[in-house]
Formats: structure tokens, C-alpha cells, sequence
């Protein structure tokens, strides 16, 4: 890495002691608290890893570790199972149905296919509803 790099990604507490004070890095117990801490984790996301600090990148770390625990303390559906368990639970969740995951696949065959289990999601799919459904890249369809 160069040291222009270095400098670049370098720590800058101010920028982390603003993100802080945004949303303090603690367990998330309420839905406004959640919303919070998903708002920031966009923003930050957006960004784009190569673009945040090293204090930036620590600070999305340990947030996005804290949405992931409130996720499957109180949605543990999507977390446990098989990849159609997970997706499956993820549809309920948000109330869509065969036809609407169809329509997101932009092929409503297809997606019937894979919820009977007879056909599995492509790597493109996948991507296409993480990106719908917001999923945290630890989030495995």
C-alpha cells in the first residue's frame, strides 16, 4: 500500500467521534433505535469501503455486528435454515408473494422453480434481492 493510500485511509477520530455521536455503538433494542443504526450503515455503505477511513471501516464493523444481533434476536427466521428456508422467511416477512418474487426474478416460472426447491437462485438473483431486500453482505440467500 502507498503511503499516499496510507494517509488517505488513514484514523481520523474526528470523523468517528461524529459517526458516534450519530449513533452510538451500542446493542440496538428498539425498532426506532434500529431504523437509526440502518440509516447510518447506508450511508456509510454507499460510500463504498475503499472511499471510508480506517475509523470509518471500523465503526460500519462493529454497527453492522450489532444490526446482524438485533436481526436474529428478533427475526430469527431469515437467520436459521436452508437457503429456501431463508428465503421463504424473508418473503413472509415482507409479505410478498410467489407472483411478486416472480416479477423481482422478472420470471414468475422461475421463481415457483425455486420455491418448490426444484431449481436454486444464481449468483445474479442473488445480488438482484440483496440489493431489493437491503441484505447485509452476511446475509447468505
Amino acid at each position: 500500500m502507498s503511503s499516499v493510500n496510507t494517509r488517505s485511509r488513514g484514523r481520523k477520530t474526528d470523523r468517528f467521534v461524529a459517526l458516534v455521536r450519530q449513533f452510538p455503538l451500542r446493542p440496538i433494542r428498539t425498532k426506532r433505535d434500529y431504523a437509526a443504526a440502518i440509516k447510518v450503515m447506508e450511508k456509510l455503505a454507499v460510500c463504498g469501503e475503499e472511499d471510508l477511513n480506517l475509523d470509518e471501516l471500523d465503526y460500519l464493523d462493529v454497527l453492522s455486528d450489532l444490526i446482524e444481533a438485533y436481526d436474529a434476536q428478533h427475526y430469527p427466521a431469515l437467520h436459521d435454515g436452508t437457503p429456501l428456508e431463508r428465503l421463504q422467511a424473508l418473503l413472509d416477512e415482507t409479505r410478498l408473494s410467489t407472483a411478486d418474487l416472480g416479477r423481482l426474478l422478472g420470471n414468475s416460472g422461475l421463481a415457483s422453480q425455486i420455491l418448490l426447491g426444484r431449481r436454486e437462485l444464481s449468483k445474479t438473483h442473488i445480488r438482484l434481492l440483496s440489493r431489493h431486500f437491503k441484505l447485509d453482505a452476511s446475509y447468505s440467500l
